[in-house]
């Protein structure tokens, strides 16, 4: 079978036979990192959009039809009474006449985050504290700009501007691992994608929350060690340890209701929403008209998706809404739920395919906006004034996307032309957007163009990147195609070492991910498991090709071929990373006695899946924190792709820890001890059942550190211990 190439070998682009080689601390560190704007928010006069300068002391005001500097709307330095040392992030009122500034930020789990905010008037230059009770969640203004909300310790809480800023509380019933207000518990952030639940209404006379009763949550015990960067001195002799709901497959979820706040009578109500005691309430929204509350529900099995509108006074709600799906509702049909006067836009992959959708507001669909193949990425908005819609889309293949206008007579226009991964941030006024585009061999280009996609300057070209890069031996990269035993095409990437020679065998390492809708392939400088394949670059140095393919399961390609591992996550995600191996040992400058894989989390889960699978390709691997048993994992997730293990145990015992006496090849298993993702429990139970199955393996655990292993010389130790382990084996 003969390789298909779908983009010609880039065997010239960075290519320097006499240029040094990357280091462990070049690609653990951020000197081959792209520059990029960060907190961009476009203003509402519609020419002009915002964002923190490169060293995080101002906010600065640029122009959308020139690109130049107009204005700073705040400086560290000049702020009176400003006891600032860097912005962290920053919230503008609806009328931009006040700012938030968020500093001392600290994470609390993926998304969410505690920090102290300040108020600051642009127009006085003055600035005050938001609080002085301690510091706060996610604050939010009202449209009128009068009043703030924000949670603290599970509850909610209001600051008033025009009354001195005056504090009160709006719940008092918040306690830790029981009852959260207005703040997703840890598996509504993770899986849902948000860390905020509260909302004003149109009139600002009006506040709603999802409150979360996770009392019958089942607790999660994460010991914390000394360990260092950082210390733990309170833990020096004897363990800590983190205490956290977390429900795990089949187990009791947070019971979640809708609360509502009348801010002047100060009565709370609780909505009268029609769902299952079990629901979930990923998303509400206040709609433009006063009192009218969008309220999203999902079902346990989260395959019926209901839209209720409802009355936040009456407490009334009916159903506006219901979208179904044989097996589930994918995340993106609500997480980019879009209202615009009396109308909203969802995506769905009720056509097989994701597309954009335009609703009335009682949830009656009146167009389909766009159809085909060519499935919808992220959705932008609607501009009333020319009835159009914008947003990003695949462009004639699921490796690559641009962007689009389409309007509402179904007249689209590709407002981007250059080849790769496009994405834009666009004025309020949809006559400018800011434009990034990146591709396998060029960094990301952030550019700024008018509403016809005519570049008007370029904002960011990282050519300092790039000169750097042309000094150093970076591999020749391919994007191909083939067909498995099975019929199935699959799409891949390859990278290949500076010095290719076609006349030599060289060893592989597979890197993928696996999880249902990723997608790790496609023509993009996010391509590898560092932008610019850093990471891969080194494992080129050491003489080792790098190959990614996503197999069945993976986005791009359509509702059918991602949802065909429904109920049995890993069979065949596995078989076809045993397929890639298989068709790679044909390939004359493959030594197919000297293949590996690894990959993290869900990479990890099915790299040990793939070396289990019966067919002995792989003579070494490398998982990451990976979920070893879906029973470990949480609920949300978990069962969105394999229904509760009592209902599917036949899928469950799939996973590795079923079928650790079938491990081929020589294993690394690598997890932190603070995982509060996919536990570290996974690994040590998994390494538990290889030793009771007579399995030698490579273990490396990294103290108190979470999901992401970093701290210190974390990362560098896990990247040599990953490559330095493929070495060896490849040699032997």
């Amino acid at each position: 079978m003969k390789l298909k190439l779908l983009i010609m070998a880039l065997a010239v682009v960075f290519h320097c036979k006499a240029g040094k080689f990357l280091t462990l601390s070049d690609i653990s560190g951020s000197s081959y990192m792209p520059d990029s704007y960060s907190s961009v928010r476009p203003l509402n006069d519609g020419d002009s959009y915002a964002c923190i300068s490169d060293d995080s002391k101002q906010i600065v005001r640029y122009s959308f039809q020139t690109g130049k500097k107009l204005s700073v709307l705040f400086d560290v330095a000049k702020a009176e009474g400003s006891s600032i040392k860097k912005i962290d992030g920053y919230i503008l009122s609806p009328n931009e006449s006040v700012i938030l500034i968020q500093t001392e930020t600290s994470p609390r789990f993926r998304r969410s985050k505690k920090a102290v905010y300040y108020i600051y008037d642009v127009k006085n230059g003055t600035l005050v504290p938001l609080s002085k009770g301690g510091p706060q969640e996610q604050p939010i203004f009202s449209p009128d700009g009068h009043v703030v909300a924000f949670a603290r310790d599970n509850n909610l809480f209001l600051v008033k501007l025009l009354f001195n800023n005056s504090e009160s509380q709006v719940t008092k019933d918040g306690q830790p691992n029981a009852i959260i207000n207005g703040i997703p518990d840890w598996v509504n952030e993770e899986e849902f994608s948000t860390a905020r639940s509260f909302d004003f209404s149109a009139d600002s006379k009006m506040l709603a929350w999802v409150r979360y009763d996770e009392t019958h949550v089942p607790q999660f015990s994460i010991p914390l060690y000394k360990g260092m960067k950082p210390e733990k001195q309170d833990n020096a002799l004897y363990p800590g340890q983190f205490v956290y709901k977390y429900p795990k497959a089949g187990q009791p979820n947070s019971k979640v209701s809708v609360q509502t706040y009348d801010i002047k009578s100060h009565v709370i109500r609780t909505m009268d929403l029609p769902m299952d005691t079990d629901s979930y309430v990923p998303r509400i929204k206040f709609t433009s008209v006063p009192d009218q509350l969008a309220i999203v529900t999902l079902n346990r099995h989260q395959n019926q998706m209901n839209l209720f509108i409802g009355n936040a006074r009456s407490r009334v709600c009916k159903l506006a809404l219901k979208e179904e799906s044989e097996h589930y509702i994918r995340e993106d049909s609500y997480q980019q739920l879009s209202f615009s006067d009396n109308h909203f836009a969802m995506l769905s992959d009720r056509s097989g395919y994701r597309h954009l959708y335009w609703f009335s507001s009682t949830g009656q669909l009146l167009k389909q906006i766009t159809s085909g193949k060519n499935e919808v990425v992220s959705y932008y908005g609607y501009d009333p004034l020319t009835r159009s819609f914008y947003y990003s889309a695949y462009d004639g293949s699921p490796l690559r996307t641009a962007v689009f206008r389409t309007d509402m007579n179904g007249k689209t226009k590709k407002l981007t032309t250059t080849q790769g991964d496009n994405s834009a941030i666009f004025s309020k006024s949809y006559k400018y957007f800011l434009h990034t585009c990146s591709s396998l061999t060029t960094p990301p280009v952030t550019s700024l163009c008018n509403k016809e996609g005519k570049t008007i300057t370029t904002l960011v070209d990282n050519s300092e990147l790039k000169n750097k890069l042309s000094q150093v031996a970076m591999p020749v990269k391919e994007i191909f195609s083939f067909r498995t035993s099975e019929g199935v095409e699959l799409n891949g990437w390859m990278m290949k070492p500076s010095d290719f020679q076609p006349d030599k065998k060289y060893p592989v390492v597979l890197y993928q991910y696996s999880g249902p809708g990723s997608q790790e392939v496609k023509d993009s400088w996010d391509a590898g498991f560092l932008p610019g394949g850093l990471f891969e670059s080194y494992l080129n140095s050491m003489g080792i090709i790098v190959v990614c393919v996503d197999g069945r399961g993976t986005g791009g390609r359509g509702a059918a071929f991602e949802q065909s591992t429904y109920l049995h996550l890993g069979q065949l995600e596995s078989r076809d990373q045993v397929e890639t191996a298989l068709y790679l040992g044909t390939l004359p400058y493959i030594d197919k006695n000297n293949i590996g894989i690894w990959g993290w989390s869900y990479g990890g889960f099915n790299t040990l899946m793939s070396m289990s699978e019966g067919r002995p390709v792989f003579k070494c691997g490398v998982a990451v924190a990976p979920p070893t048993d879906w029973r470990f994992y949480d609920t949300v997730y978990t069962e969105r792709y394999m229904r509760t293990p009592g209902e599917n145990g036949e899928g469950y015992n799939l996973g590795p820890l079923h079928h650790a006496d079938q491990l081929q090849g020589h294993l690394l298993l690598c997890h932190g001890t603070a995982d509060d993702n996919v536990h570290y429990q996974n690994t040590a139970e998994y390494a538990e059942a290889l030793v009771q199955a007579g399995k030698d393996f490579d273990m490396q655990i990294y103290t108190n550190r979470n999901h992401s292993i970093r701290g210190g010389n974390t990362r560098t130790h896990l990247f040599r211990r990953i490559a330095s382990f493929f070495q060896n084996q490849f040699s032997r």
